[in-house]
């Protein structure tokens, strides 16, 4: 689009002194001619534009040229452009950069030498995740409804709901609607979605709650549990609890308490650390994991 292409141009000129129409017309894809037409452009909208012939010629804006830019300081101009590259790392195309470049026109400060915060939130599924994210960003946007297969503990469903908000919480991506079945909001995690369309039935937007995030709402605890770790797991206790999540003991062991969901999210962790993990309490799970490992190892002594 030209106003797009207008904006691009003004950006460049604010970060460089002198630039080429060869330069701009080889950036923004268009022909030289169309780039003379576009300083003209600037120029009748007030733009203070100088150009210069020759070796050393160009096209630059004249010094005293600035946007004013007094209501973001530097931190905040540079928070608010790695969030962007965050965000352009999910996507995976440029959209984020253009509008970085848009942001930090006029001063390299805010450029990606001088940044000191990077975030990445791409993951093993962006390629699933990215498509998904396009689609429900259009739903929300255009008040569309979406519909989609959603795979949980209860198995596969067929759901429609009113998309209202992204989210990115727990190194996963979940979207807040109002589900047509469920008639209450519910959050949905992206990965767990399959199928996913968007609908031509626009819905009238309801006010929407903001979703509750904390942990203990999301992942409800039940089951208090005791468990006995040896000294070389203190890296993932550290890692997925806190430093504060258990104790050391006098033989260097670490008794770690907490509570878990359920009994299945238990016995799946717990498998992950082989014979370095004990299971004290409760009980009667601790009979029945003993009851898990051994019929696993009547499966793994039996011939194939």
């Amino acid at each position: 689009m030209k106003l797009d292409r207008l904006i691009g141009i003004l950006s460049v000129l604010l970060q460089r002194e002198t630039v080429t129409a060869p330069y701009l017309a080889d950036k923004f894809e268009v022909s030289r001619r169309t780039i003379n037409r576009d300083i003209e452009t600037l120029c009748g909208a007030g733009v203070p534009i100088c150009t210069k012939q020759g070796a050393h010629g160009g096209i630059s804006i004249l010094e005293n040229y600035k946007i004013d830019r007094t209501l973001l300081s530097a931190n905040e101009m540079q928070d608010i452009l790695a969030g962007l590259r965050g965000l352009d790392s999910v996507h995976g195309t440029n959209q984020y950069e253009q509008l970085m470049e848009k942001l930090s026109a006029g001063s390299s400060d805010f450029m990606t030498g001088n940044q000191s915060v990077l975030i990445d939130l791409s993951s093993w599924y962006k390629d699933s995740l990215s498509p998904k994210i396009e689609i429900i960003r259009s739903a929300i946007d255009l008040h569309s409804m979406i519909t989609f297969l959603y795979c949980s503990p209860h198995g596969e469903q067929k759901r429609t709901a009113e998309p209202y908000y992204l989210i990115f919480r727990w190194s996963s991506w979940y979207v807040w609607g109002f589900c047509e079945i469920r008639q209450d909001f519910r959050l949905f995690k992206l990965n767990r979605m399959t199928e996913l369309q968007l609908t031509e039935r626009i819905f009238s937007p309801r006010i929407a709650p903001l979703p509750d995030l904390r942990n203990e709402q999301i992942f409800p605890g039940g089951i208090s549990v005791k468990i006995l770790f040896e000294a070389s797991c203190k890296w993932r206790l550290v890692e997925e609890f806190g430093a504060d999540s258990f104790e050391v003991q006098e033989d260097g062991k670490l008794l770690f308490c907490t509570d878990f969901t359920n009994k299945d999210n238990l016995f799946s962790w717990l498998m992950t650390f082989g014979n370095h993990a004990e299971l004290l309490e409760p009980k009667v799970l601790r009979s029945e994991i003993k009851k898990v490992l051994g019929e696993l190892l009547q499966k793994y002594e039996e011939e194939r």
